[in-house]
């Protein structure tokens, strides 16, 4: 029999920034597939991330997400706490999503005509599992961190206990954790010891735990830079694993020129292009600590003026704390509230990246060949860190620098970005050397033949014409004919 004519994917992110990019990045990437045709995406937001998203505000308008045809927004109520209030109580926000989102997310899935063929849901929501079992639907669990984060979660068990700090806990925070997690060769205990702090800690393990009886399971980095952990994990896990990666929006670069973009987000916005292209080349350090969490007060502080000190000019994002920042360094850089990420990476004036490590932004910096000075601040961006600095080799680590006080100093801030940014010194070209190695290796990836191509080829053709692992097992007290779904 031939598969139907339309392939409905329920796409289902975690309610966090970085989350729903990925999930939104991965539709662009069906949607452009050579079957795409035959493939719808619903992409599933609150109400609240839809407004965040799609304002139609003359100041929110810049940072819309472009859609591509095929991909439909549905929402559901705002069942858990307000994305602005989100780091002030982040436990009572994971408790919310664990435990709120289900109910709305499954009378969705009721209602949509057509019916879903599979569900492609974020890893760090464990009831979509049995929500997509229960409509004898496949479940597509997609991780939107490193691979080897998510090795860290599912054996963190294995690691020695943390205890009160002695020089042997020390010693031991230096080993590699290889010998507990094989293929974890350049990750320290002390990348991972602030794990145990976080009274989230079981609710991620409760996610790693569900994902297992996924149908299969999507990473958006690419195999070349995590080829160990992933084949350790196809090995262990059973079930097919697509690395689709770098699932970043490179796609749009080619659709939407700097000028055209400069003329739609308005004076405010558009300035630091055409300050950047000012600049002379890979002469500026592109500064951006995320949008979630941040540093303190005082180590904002410091590394203003470190970065004043340096005498290196820099293009630094910094939200609501912008007005205050561009006053305290003067014209020694330009700070703004925004920027287009990718696309300032792109940009030939800039030559380094100082950023907190999440993982979308890491995968940017590869795939953009900028090499980066890393400032961590939770969860999987001190792994993240690691990688680039140790075992990439892509960049320097501030964090090392750290004071008795917790604050990095601003002399080291400034010692840290001259080594990056200096055009002349063999660290620095170094650097950049292996950065544009794996540029080169992240660009053939996903050229037709390159490993994601071929693997998210294979994961749409998994879907289309219901490869086995598609097939999801009847559960306890299911009837055969309840819920069967649009299969594709």
């Amino acid at each position: 029999m031939d598969p139907p004519s339309c392939c409905h994917v329920v796409a289902v992110p975690y309610p966090g920034r970085g989350h729903i990019n990925a999930m939104l990045n991965l539709s662009r990437l069906l949607l452009t597939s050579p079957s795409s045709s035959r493939i719808l995406v619903t992409l599933v937001l609150t109400e609240e991330w839809r407004a965040l998203l799609f304002s139609d505000s003359d100041s929110a308008r810049h940072s819309q997400p472009q859609l591509p045809v095929g991909l439909c927004i549905a929402t559901i109520p705002n069942v858990i706490p307000s994305e602005r209030g989100r780091a002030a109580d982040f436990d009572g926000f994971i408790e919310a999503v664990y435990t709120k989102m289900d109910s709305p997310v499954a009378d969705l899935l009721d209602r949509l005509d057509p019916p879903p063929a599979a569900v492609l849901a974020d890893t760090y929501l464990p009831w979509a599992v049995p929500l997509a079992a229960r409509r004898r639907i496949p479940l597509c669990s997609l991780f939107p961190m490193a691979a080897t984060f998510f090795a860290l979660l599912a054996h963190l068990r294995r690691l020695p206990t943390p205890t009160t700090t002695t020089t042997t806990t020390i010693e031991i925070d230096d080993q590699s954790l290889e010998q507990y997690i094989p293929g974890l060769t350049s990750m320290r205990l002390s990348d991972v010891r602030h794990m145990f702090s976080y009274g989230t800690l079981e609710r991620a393990f409760e996610a790693i735990s569900s994902s297992r009886k996924a149908q299969c399971l999507l990473f958006t980095s690419f195999y070349e830079i995590e080829s160990k952990v992933i084949d350790l994990l196809r090995e262990e896990l059973q079930y097919p694993i697509f690395a689709i990666g770098p699932c970043i929006p490179y796609m749009l670069l080619d659709r939407e020129s700097k000028d055209n973009a400069a003329s739609q987000n308005g004076c405010a916005t558009a300035n630091y292009f055409t300050w950047l292209d000012s600049q002379p080349e890979s002469a500026i350090l592109y500064v951006s600590l995320g949008s979630f969490l941040s540093v303190s007060t005082s180590q904002l502080d410091e590394l203003a003026l470190g970065l004043v000190a340096s005498k290196i000019k820099f293009l630094w994002v910094a939200r609501d704390d912008s007005p205050r920042i561009q006053e305290t360094v003067g014209d020694a850089g330009l700070v703004v509230p925004w920027c287009e990420q990718l696309k300032v990476l792109n940009h030939p004036s800039v030559g380094g990246f100082l950023t907190h490590c999440g993982w979308n932004s890491t995968l940017e910096a590869l795939f953009m060949g900028v090499p980066t000075i890393t400032l961590p601040i939770s969860w999987d961006q001190l792994p993240d860190s690691r990688l680039m600095v140790s075992e990439w080799k892509v960049g320097l680590s501030l964090t090392e620098k750290t004071g008795e006080d917790g604050v990095i100093p601003r002399e080291e801030i400034a010692t840290v970005v001259r080594r990056l940014m200096d055009l002349d010194g063999n660290e620095g070209n170094e650097l950049r050397n292996n950065a544009l190695r794996l540029k080169e290796a992240s660009r053939r990836a996903i050229e037709e033949g390159g490993s994601s191509f071929n693997s998210l080829e294979s994961f749409v053709e998994g879907l289309l014409h219901k490869h086995d692992w598609t097939k999801v097992p009847v559960s306890d007290g299911l009837m055969e004919e309840e819920h069967t779904g649009n299969g594709c």
